[in-house]
């Protein structure tokens, strides 16, 4: 959800019994506007909050004028002091994938996982237990990185791509109409596109390249990952993750309002094809 409109997002947001107390809303109001000042982003927004067994992440992105470019992560934890965490790597998500449980709140926090080793010794192999410390900072950054790529949604429109390749944000954008609120179809990954490539030419013909260039949410798999709800007598649509349970996005159609929220665990439901 973008920052400069943080206090109406929020109530937006509320339908899922995901708000944030007086006190912490006036931190987060005045800290990401110094941190968009400080940092010079295009746009902040307050992505979410990861509960934590001692502490919660408050968590933030910045972005540049290219929509689509690398988003840059902070976390807070008292919504005032705002650190930068690195990006994501494919060895940082693997290093982190076989950490399970909650997260503490504490970024030096180290997990430790044993793992077996072959080690030769001449002609004998013998397995050896090692033992492996993960940074809890390091996880925050897969989970983060992991659920961006899996459930960071926006309308179709709310974006266009010049023909230069930039992606800037839809200033003529007026919302979804109800009609088209109710489908999957009207909303994209907020990232580069991965099916939309495996496209044939004759599946492209339909799209618009300048609004059409991000992969769509009605092939997500598993299908059925998604629960879409029309809310306040039709005035907003809100689409839950099943996947990621704890991210709402929300839109009010004919109204330039919509962004997403994660307010969780920031644990993956791996049972969910066996659910639906």
């Amino acid at each position: 959800m973008d920052a400069d409109s943080l206090l109406l997002s929020l109530e937006l947001a509320s339908g899922s019994g995901q708000g944030l107390s007086p006190d912490r809303r006036a931190s987060l109001l005045t800290s990401l506007m110094l941190v968009k000042r400080d940092y010079r982003y295009d746009r902040v927004l307050f992505w979410g909050r990861i509960l934590g067994l001692v502490a919660d992440y408050y968590i933030a992105q910045g972005l540049s004028e290219d929509q689509l470019a690398p988003r840059k992560t902070l976390y807070s934890l008292n919504c005032t002091e705002w650190s930068l965490l690195p990006p994501a790597t494919e060895e940082m998500v693997a290093q982190s994938s076989v950490v399970k449980g909650r997260f503490m709140g504490d970024p030096s926090y180290e997990y430790e996982h044993t793992e077996l080793q072959k080690v030769n010794e001449g002609e004998k192999v013998f397995e050896e237990e090692i033992v492996v410390q993960i940074k809890e900072e390091t996880r925050l950054v897969s989970v983060i990185d992991q659920i961006d790529k899996a459930v960071a949604i926006i309308p179709r429109g709310a974006l266009f791509k010049t023909p230069f390749g930039p992606t800037h944000v839809n200033r003529t954008f007026e919302g979804l109409s109800l009609s088209e609120a109710k489908k999957l179809s009207s909303y994209f990954h907020f990232r580069e596109p991965v099916e939309l490539k495996n496209k044939t030419l004759l599946e492209k013909a339909d799209l618009d390249p300048s609004l059409d260039f991000m992969d769509s949410l009605e092939h997500d798999i598993p299908k059925g990952s998604w629960s879409i709800q029309m809310e306040r007598g039709n005035a907003l649509v809100v689409l839950r993750s099943l996947l990621w349970p704890g991210l709402t996005f929300y839109h009010a159609p004919h109204t330039k309002n919509y962004g997403y929220i994660y307010v969780g665990t920031g644990e993956k439901n791996m049972d969910l094809p066996f659910m639906l």
